[in-house]
């Protein structure tokens, strides 16, 4: 089977002849540096040729068109001997530390009444703005397409729902407008459900497109950062659109990425269409073997613990083997639940790669 029908076949549960092999996370730029230290070959210039090392499956891949604000903001603005200050392309003010991985620290939000979200909106997120397009979308889907490699639309930072009220608004503040300002609210994820869907009409008349996917980042270790009824109110709407369009254009899946535990927002995840989740971050307490029992029409794709490969072989076994139940069970893909941080040898992370392909391949 090609990377594309074996995909599908697993998260639609159809026949196939295994599950994907995918080693989809990342690694951050310290990692590989401390890798460099410990064996990695010196033939290998990116995380692209490990993977090609072990046979990894293709993963999906976005078709690149421009779905964020246009033109961007990008900028940077400061810098001191610790810190570099910057805008990122959506107008957010951040400050990141000279040498350490992790969180931005967020200054401050591009978007705080209404009329600076349509002032905005009307400057910055034109549907019709004719560089939406201006990519080599064709060719590179063509390219794609005949390799066999899954098609999406939508891809991080720039495709969600919550996600996008969440880089226009601030954390806190997109959460007090769900109360305070729900007609603001409303208004733009309305406007973004209508942006995507325009680019993503001209796409689907030439490319054969398998699914939709939302980056969303709405949860955390204690659930859902919106109430189950909040996610019917204002994001079911708009997955409903999305969903529609997925139906009229033969596109079979949709996909939701979001960490934390996101337990009680699945049934209206489920209700409006969306039928693939990750990463089930385990830290958060996302068990791939408990959400195959309680959601068995959802697939789902990640739920190994990064934290166990810092901790040797015996630890990386004991996690595949935990997460074996949801393998046999089928419409999951086994991968780690984010990006591979700097705690992880390059032994380790071999290891565990090499036990994962046999798990999988055999």
């Amino acid at each position: 089977m090609t990377p594309r029908e074996r995909f599908l076949a697993t998260v639609l549960d159809q026949p196939r002849d295994r599950t994907p092999y995918w080693l989809y996370w990342w690694i951050w730029p310290s990692t590989w540096e401390r890798w460099k230290g410990e064996g990695l070959p010196e033939e290998f210039k990116s995380f692209a040729d490990v993977r090609a090392h072990f046979g990894a499956d293709e993963v999906p891949r976005a078709v690149p068109v421009r779905l964020g604000p246009l033109p961007d903001f990008t900028a940077n603005v400061g810098e001191d001997a610790d810190s570099v200050t910057s805008i990122d392309s959506w107008g957010i003010r951040r400050r990141n530390l000279k040498g350490i991985e992790g969180m931005s620290e967020f200054l401050d939000w591009p978007v705080k009444s209404l009329a600076e979200w349509r002032r905005y909106r009307d400057e910055r997120l034109n549907p019709r703005d004719p560089l939406r397009l201006d990519t080599p979308w064709r060719e590179t889907c063509r390219q794609w397409t005949a390799a066999g490699i899954p098609i999406q639309l939508g891809h991080f930072p720039d495709c969600g729902i919550f996600g996008t009220l969440r880089w226009l608004l601030g954390d806190e503040e997109c959460l007090v407008a769900l109360c305070d300002e729900p007609a603001l609210v409303h208004e733009i994820m309305e406007h973004m459900t209508g942006l995507y869907l325009e680019v993503f009409g001209h796409v689907v008349r030439e490319v054969r497109v398998d699914l939709i996917h939302l980056w969303e980042d709405m949860c955390g270790k204690q659930g859902p950062l919106i109430s189950p009824a909040h996610w019917r109110e204002f994001m079911a709407p708009c997955y409903r659109r999305i969903h529609a369009f997925a139906q009229e254009h033969g596109i079979p899946v949709i996909s939701v990425d979001t960490d934390g535990q996101p337990d009680l927002i699945v049934p209206p995840m489920l209700e409006a269409g969306v039928n693939f989740l990750f990463p089930m971050e385990v830290a958060a307490g996302a068990d791939v073997n408990s959400y195959r029992k309680k959601f068995p029409g959802l697939a789902l794709m990640g739920g190994i613990d990064k934290r166990a490969l810092a901790l040797g072989p015996a630890a990386i076994d004991a996690e595949l083997e935990r997460i074996r139940p949801a393998l046999a069970a089928g419409r999951y893909i086994p991968d780690l639940d984010h990006h591979v941080p700097d705690d992880v040898s390059w032994p380790n992370f071999y290891h565990y790669a090499s036990r994962l392909r046999e798990m999988i391949v055999g």
